[in-house]
């Protein structure tokens, strides 16, 4: 069945106080979806995200983060008043997302909510079903608080290294600490499911994000040391990240902890069964990130300053995947193919029977054939015209090499286009391959430059920020996508 999608991530819906988030404006967005003929929407990873605000970086793989939860509802609720829900607002600029203030007024104001809430049988069930990861998460969280913020790897060695004695004692210091996290989790929870509920009752899918890797900084690296590559005092031994290429002369250090892959083998990757369950409970569709990770995996020495010096090491492979469908059945996964890919990669994909991506900002190089021309494509791949990691269609297309334009312009007889015609002429092209399915990031329909951009890889303090404004999502706009969805039999 051929299908489309936008791709826009939680934070970036308008309005709310500071950030995107689970308010009335998400449901409208879905509402302008629906109207648009959209049968995906697709997210970033949800979890709560730490220093450089990545999604990719996140304190747990299991939990939301408490920033998408909506005051106004709480308010509804009586947990706030409307005069303490604008107290976390810091909103000036509604194009552009201030971390650092959302991190200083929002738990403030989520402290005062939680001073009224009365524990209820909803609460306890949540607790129950997730204690799996819960109780780490809300540990690790306040003993964290109680150390100035830092990482695990900078505690006291007692709780560095979970002493039963030493965990007991911060559990019963940290008591009301621990409730707050775990009230967080709850609302949000209760909030995410409602909205994915609306989606779903409209017809649209939600397609989210799992990360390969977790945050060094995490409450799973910590509670979990034997499923990473850790020595016996707690430190990393190698980490994350991708060699050097023509787009970063250093390489890109990500400085995740890597997997010990034949404990996982041995356990029948028990942990992963676990997280990617999880995640179908989060999501319709999983998009699996740097799924090449699984084929081999880039080894950096930990405490290297680039990732110059890494090099392969053997992922699970195929036994990862067959495990997958052997306990949890055929799963509608996604796998981001993205990189530097061998014919072992392309095997796996082949034999894993998911579908790869196809990025339409990669297939313009006048020097050769590229396998994310149209022409190239199979009915099983997803195409993009770009992801959250590329500049957007206007602004790369701006930066094009001569040569690379010429090119696009003889393969899509576009000559006559005007400058704000050029995004479209793009996305028509992915509705009209072959592709399965085709998603579109928000700025590409709204023909933003590259001050829209949401991620250029391997930068921190610019990224994460883009907020779409609450009057782009016009009647209009969602006439000229039905249209086009339905010319290419994506309706």
């Amino acid at each position: 069945m051929r299908e489309s999608g936008i791709l826009l991530p939680i934070s970036a819906l308008p309005q709310g106080y500071g950030i995107g988030g689970f308010s009335g404006k998400a449901y409208e967005f879905v509402d302008w979806l629906a109207k648009a003929g959209q049968k995906n929407w697709q997210i970033l990873p949800l979890g709560p995200t730490g220093y450089g605000d990545s999604p990719y970086q996140s304190f747990s793989t299991f939990a939301g983060n408490p920033y998408y939860i909506d005051l106004d509802t709480l308010k509804e609720e009586g947990l706030l008043t409307e005069e303490e829900c604008r107290e976390a607002d810091c909103g000036e600029n509604p194009r552009s997302v201030d971390y650092g203030r959302v991190y200083e007024t929002r738990f403030k104001v989520l402290r005062k909510a939680f001073s009224r809430f009365q524990e209820d049988e909803g609460y306890r069930r949540f607790g129950e079903e997730n204690a799996f990861w819960l109780e780490d998460y809300c540990l690790y969280m306040a003993v964290k608080g109680s150390q100035a913020q830092n990482s695990w790897l900078k505690w006291p060695e007692a709780l560095k290294k979970r002493h039963p004695e030493a965990l007991e004692q911060a559990a019963a210091e940290l008591e009301e600490e621990i409730r707050f996290y775990r009230f967080q989790q709850y609302c949000f929870d209760r909030q995410w499911k409602k909205l994915k509920q609306y989606a779903n009752d409209r017809g649209i899918r939600v397609i989210g994000d799992i990360p390969i890797y977790v945050a060094l900084d995490s409450a799973d690296a910590w509670a979990n040391p034997e499923l990473f590559q850790f020595s016996e005092e707690g430190e990393p031994l190698a980490v994350a990240g991708c060699p050097p290429d023509a787009f970063a002369a250093t390489g890109q250090l990500w400085g995740n902890p890597l997997y010990r892959w034949p404990y996982h083998e041995e356990t029948e990757y028990a942990w992963w069964m676990k997280r990617i369950q999880y995640c179908f409970r989060l999501y319709d569709v999983v998009r699996i990130d740097h799924f090449r990770g699984f084929e081999s995996y880039y080894s950096i020495p930990y405490g290297d300053k680039t990732a110059e010096f890494g090099h392969w090491e053997p992922g699970p492979g195929i036994r990862f995947f067959q495990t997958l469908k052997q306990k949890l059945g055929d799963l509608p996964i996604i796998a981001e193919d993205l990189g530097f890919l061998t014919e072992n990669v392309h095997r796996l994909l082949r034999d894993s029977g998911y579908p790869g991506m196809k990025v339409l900002e990669f297939a313009f190089d006048s020097r050769e054939d590229s396998d994310y021309l149209p022409h190239n494509y199979r009915h099983n791949c997803v195409v993009y015209t770009g992801t959250h990691d590329n500049d957007t269609l206007a602004g790369w297309y701006q930066a094009m090499s001569r040569s690379d334009r010429e090119f696009s312009v003889r393969y899509m007889n576009n000559a006559r286009s005007l400058p704000e015609e050029i995004p479209w002429d793009f996305i028509r092209m992915a509705h009209s391959s072959v592709a399965d399915l085709a998603v579109v990031p928000m700025q590409d329909y709204l023909g933003l430059g590259t001050e829209a951009r949401f991620n250029e890889p391997s930068t921190l303090g610019k990224n994460w920020k883009w907020r779409m404004l609450p009057e782009e999502c016009t009647d209009e706009l969602a006439e000229k996508i039905r249209n086009m969805t339905k010319l290419y039999g994506r309706l």
